[in-house]
Order: structure tokens, then sequence, then C-alpha cells
């Protein structure tokens, strides 16, 4: 069988790193692309840029960031997704006090205060247990990675994405929707709300992982995504 076209979108401050590991557990069964999600200020640039750089046709994975970017794909181009995973992200906009922490952060970077992820930001996005782990200096050293100019632009991005959950209802593909049990930036009920909105989608809310269970737990994301893309 010819390997299935698969198009991974980092979150925000995530490089190709985010997606290593479920990439090469699949890899009898995919050919990855790993978009570069640093080079644009708001997620309609985004997305047709891994548009201009993906095959013909795909299948599609978004991580909290690139969730927003996924379903901005599947506006721009519905025709060309087989499949949808959403790990760790919303269909709603900034509530207005996310989007006041948001330009603080911006702010902050601009006068020269970039902190990536600090060790003191790591709680909101992995599980206590990794905590004072190699995962979490990973991490750490994902966002210096992306760096200071690509947090602005991602930031401006995200603060300006639409409300998705509208498009919910006309998504049509194989839809699965995966979420750390103990995700504080996107909780499981943004999952849920995400699942109840697409017509047939499967949701799974995943043990011990926080916000980035495709690093904290990548072998049960890989095999969530094995049986997504084979079902």
């Amino acid at each position: 069988m010819a390997p299935i076209p698969l198009l991974l979108l980092p979150g925000l401050l995530c490089d190709a790193r985010l997606w290593r590991d479920p990439a090469a557990g699949l890899s009898d069964l995919v050919q990855p692309l790993v978009a570069d999600l640093t080079l644009d200020s708001s997620v309609a640039e985004m997305a047709a840029r891994a548009l201009s750089q993906a095959p013909p046709r795909f299948a599609l994975a978004g991580l909290s960031m690139g969730g927003y970017v996924a379903l901005e794909v599947l506006r721009q181009a519905p025709d060309r997704v087989l499949r949808l995973a959403l790990f760790d992200t919303s269909a709603r906009p900034d509530t207005p006090e996310q989007s006041r922490r948001r330009r603080g952060l911006m702010s902050l970077t601009r006068s020269g205060q970039f902190r990536g992820v600090t060790p003191r930001l790591l709680p909101q996005l992995v599980h206590p247990r990794f905590l004072d782990t190699p995962l979490a200096t990973e991490v750490m050293e994902m966002a210096e990675r992306v760096g200071k100019d690509a947090f602005l632009r991602q930031q401006a991005a995200i603060l300006s994405r639409p409300d998705s959950r509208p498009d919910l209802p006309g998504i049509a593909v194989p839809t699965l929707v995966g979420v750390g049990a103990e995700d504080i930036l996107t909780p499981p009920d943004l999952a849920r709300e995400i699942a109840a909105g697409i017509p047939g989608a499967a949701l799974h809310v995943i043990p011990d992982s926080g916000h980035l269970p495709s690093m904290e737990v990548p072998e049960i994301v890989t095999n969530l995504m094995r049986g997504w893309l084979t079902a």
C-alpha cells in the first residue's frame, strides 16, 4: 500500500520535535510533512503556506495552535483533506482575559524580555511527572529554537483567529479528537465541544498527559493515530 501523506501542524513555540515520535512510529504507514508555522502572522497565511507545500490530498493533524491552522486548512481546501486529527486545541476564539495575557507577553517580548518556555511555565504544558526530566528540557529547547520573532507572529495569528465552532458541523472526514486528561491550557471540555460538533468524531481523553501528549505519551498518540489512519 502506498504511504498516506500526513501533514503535521505544530503548536505555539513548537517545531518538528513535537511530532517526531508519532511520525517515526507511523513510518510504515505515512509519508509525513511537518509544516513551518513560524513565518506568518495569521492562521490564514499559515494555512495557505502549508497548503502550498503539501501534496494534492493528505491526512491532517494539528496540536494546539496547529489545530487552529488545521481548521483553517479545511476552510480553504476542504476537498484536499482526507482525515483530520485535532489534539489539545479549541474551536473557540480567545476570551478577553486570554487576549489580555497574550498581549502582555507580546509587550514583554518586544521590550527584550522573551522568555520562551521557562521552568515556571512548564506546569502549564506537561503533566507533573515530566517536570525536572529530559523531556522538560526538550520543550524549553524547542521554544528557544522557534525564538522571539516567530513567537510574536504566532501570538498575533492566535489573537486574530476566527471562531471555528460554526464550521464544525460541516466537517465530513473521519476525525480524531484527542486531549491530555491534565491539559490546563486547552482542557478536555474544549475537546468534548469539538467532538460533539463534528459528525462522527471520535474523542479520546489521554491519561497522564498535559498539553503535549505527542511528546509526553507518544506511544498512546501513535496508536490513536494508527487507528484513525486505518479505520
